[in-house]
């Protein structure tokens, strides 16, 4: 129960009141006399969002029962009264993460405002564990997919990164291979799941912006910084810090990440002292990072850091056998979303997306499948709205390409089996007999003048009806 309470209380009259007081705000009440009591609860159905207990009580301490039971616990706040506090208990009872602990008599409008503060921490680190198991159920290894060697090689690889505490990796793939989601599989499934997963892009921001952002600044840094502001860095303390397309962060930039991660420190802009962070790296790029380290345009220090571990994403045009489960899978997830029912892929449909050499990668997939998904009218892929780049389903070994007119347009091969003035001719031709040889209308659709279409008609020898 999401505003569940449990009261730990040996006097009967003040645990009547508070269970009184507190069920007329709203939460669900339950009364333990004895730590007894409290832990067949605890260990039974009972969830608590928070638990008010006293300090001492019939059967034993309750910092000494916090200390046995906590661990089997979801995650809820512990709040402590007293009528006979110390030094040494309170401190024991901070380090052990209590919330707050407080001595009797305490006034009931004080306790409201602490259960309050109690309770709004204790939602927000469930919603963060929830969150961090729907990520880890979402990203596991097995969400990139493919039956190709070098999918499989990339799975095993993921999985073996999951169980090991790195502290920094670099994914290389070109553009729209998946290298974020790599990133969100290493993070998700490793020990560091439940704590933030940061990402930034380093080509989209300019140089002083990216500073700013990575390691943050105080007010009065610099013209405009008006308050203080976390940088990324710090905001992935405990977690993972992914910066994709590493090889866009400028040179002297890229010193200050590397002192960072060697000294586990670093400083906001215009400030005087150091934050100590733990932070997980992840790097990412399109770009071949050996050879700029070669040509001078990436630390090769940095780079040596940060390529503990190198995992390398194929692209789609090597591995066109991970188009069986890609588009089946894209089609399900897009149905779900738009409320459509595509359920067939035409064979020549088919011949289309594997012909094709998918320069945007797994991205470009995904979207060619979204668009043609939305305008699907039926349960059949519709192949009139792939638009890929011209390509046409790949022609049997030993034939050759022809010509080919369709209602809303033309098809020439770039095989070599036509040469430019054939292709100027078929144009033409095919043109003027959409038009009954037309000359002037044949001219408008391919927006150029008559006397210039007269011409070429005079070239290739063609029949016209002139107007």
């Amino acid at each position: 129960m999401a505003n569940s309470l449990l009261i730990i209380e040996d006097e009967p009259l003040l645990g009547q009141e508070l269970t009184r007081h507190y069920g007329k705000e709203g939460w669900e009440v339950t009364l333990a006399r004895t730590l007894q009591q409290a832990r067949q609860l605890l260990l039974g159905e009972l969830e608590p969002l928070l638990i008010l207990s006293d300090m001492n009580l019939p059967d034993g301490n309750a910092l000494d029962f916090m200390e046995e039971i906590n661990s089997s616990l979801q995650h809820c706040e512990w709040l402590f009264l007293t009528g006979y506090g110390g030094v040494q208990e309170s401190v024991r009872a901070l380090r052990l993460g209590a919330y707050e602990f407080l001595e009797k008599p305490c006034e009931m409008d004080r306790l409201d405002l602490i259960m309050a503060s109690a309770s709004r921490s204790a939602l927000a680190q469930r919603r963060l564990l929830e969150q961090a198991e729907i990520g880890h159920r979402r990203y596991s290894p097995d969400a990139f997919v493919g039956a190709s060697p070098a999918a499989r090689e990339v799975r095993n690889m993921l999985t073996r990164l999951t169980r090991v505490p790195f502290s920094a990796i670099i994914i290389g793939g070109e553009t729209g291979t998946g290298k974020g989601l790599a990133a969100r599989i290493l993070h998700h499934g490793g020990k560091r799941g439940t704590a933030p997963l940061i990402e930034l892009n380093c080509a989209a921001l300019p140089h002083d912006l990216l500073e700013s952002e990575l390691f943050g600044h105080e007010a009065g840094a610099f013209t405009g910084a008006t308050g203080r502001h976390r940088g990324l860095i710090e905001q992935a303390d405990g977690g993972t810090l992914f910066l994709d397309e590493i090889g866009e962060m400028p040179l002297d930039l890229q010193a200050k990440l590397l002192k960072a991660i060697e000294d586990r420190k670093f400083r906001r802009l215009g400030s005087e002292r150091e934050i100590s962070v733990d932070v997980q790296i992840l790097a990412a790029s399109h770009r071949d990072l050996e050879a700029m380290v070669r040509e001078g345009e990436f630390r090769s220090d940095l780079y040596h850091r940060l390529s503990v571990f190198k995992l390398n994403l194929p692209p789609l045009r090597e591995v066109r056998q991970d188009l069986d489960e890609l588009v089946p899978l894209f089609i399900a997830e897009l149905n779900a979303k738009a409320g459509k029912q595509v359920r067939v892929v035409p064979e020549p449909v088919w011949a289309e997306l594997r012909a094709h050499d998918w320069p945007g990668n797994v991205r470009e997939l995904r979207n060619v499948v979204e668009r043609c998904v939305l305008f699907a009218d039926g349960p059949i892929f519709p192949g009139q709205w792939l638009q890929l780049s011209g390509r046409q389903p790949a022609t049997p070994a030993g034939t050759t390409h022809l010509p080919e007119r369709s209602q809303n347009g033309l098809w020439i091969p770039l095989d070599g089996s036509m040469d430019l003035d054939d292709m100027d001719r078929f144009i033409i031709e095919t043109t003027l007999n959409s038009h009954h040889g037309n000359v002037a209308a044949a001219a408008r659709a391919l927006g150029t003048t008559r006397e210039t279409l007269r011409y070429r008609v005079r070239k290739y020898g063609l029949k016209e009806t002139g107007a």
